[in-house]
């Protein structure tokens, strides 16, 4: 289910595409959270851990909340970070760096169809132990979520996809350069590092070559094999 088939072979995404294509780390602890919600509750555990204020409705569970159940509702947590002041202390500056992790994971990497709600589960790993989040294995657990949903995606009935599909877009580039968009002459300078490891970085303000479903579809039924790069 996680393989592609094309006309003469098949191929599919691995861990070292990701490394490559992400630059996230793929080489520390596996993460491997329970979704078992803390003993005082999900609502307790976030306004311990940020000095959030979690409204009452949250607390008694109402699906109007920022928090029903397990799922945290990720716009509300924009606003309540709102914007760093100049003079900000090194308490507000550590939580405003830990909401936006939160966001970036549970929004962007991790993220549902809705791109919306998060399952409370990630703010065990980055909230409990802070330095050990870059420690972790980022990349295998983004290559997991995307073979999740991949086999999600053998259902007909399924219309979208959650987790780091651009990733997978990366990836299609990459091995099938005539997707590929055309790629700007950047230069990243030095107050730049993380764009220029990053070999994914490149396709930053790429021109898309195809705008359309039935142009992809008749691209690839065309492609051949030397037009493909294992």
């Amino acid at each position: 289910m996680h393989t592609f088939h094309l006309l003469e072979e098949e191929m599919t995404i691995t861990l070292k595409d990701v490394a490559m294509l992400t630059e996230l780390p793929f080489d520390g602890d596996a993460i491997i959270e329970s979704s078992q919600k803390p003993l005082n509750g999900w609502g307790q555990f976030i306004s311990e851990r940020l000095g959030i204020n979690i409204p009452e409705e949250a607390l008694q569970g109402r699906r109007v909340a920022p928090l029903h159940k397990s799922m945290l509702l990720i716009p509300w947590l924009v606003r309540i970070a709102g914007e760093l002041p100049e003079d900000a202390t090194n308490a507000q500056i550590e939580r405003y760096a830990r909401i936006y992790l939160i966001c970036l994971v549970g929004g962007f990497l991790f993220s549902n169809k809705s791109c919306e709600n998060m399952h409370c589960m990630w703010l065990r790993v980055l909230l409990e132990d802070w330095d050990e989040i870059g420690r972790k294995s980022w990349g295998s657990a983004c290559l997991a979520m995307i073979y999740s949903e991949l086999c999600k995606c053998t259902d007909p009935k399924t219309k979208q996809a959650g987790g780091p599909m651009f990733i997978l877009q990366l990836w299609v580039w990459e091995h099938l350069p005539t997707f590929a968009p055309i790629c700007p002459a950047n230069s990243w300078g030095p107050e730049e590092p993380l764009r220029q490891s990053a070999y994914g970085a490149r396709l930053i303000g790429a021109i898309m070559r195809l705008t359309s479903l039935d142009g992809y579809r008749q691209h690839l039924d065309r492609k051949e094999f030397n037009e493909i790069t294992f």
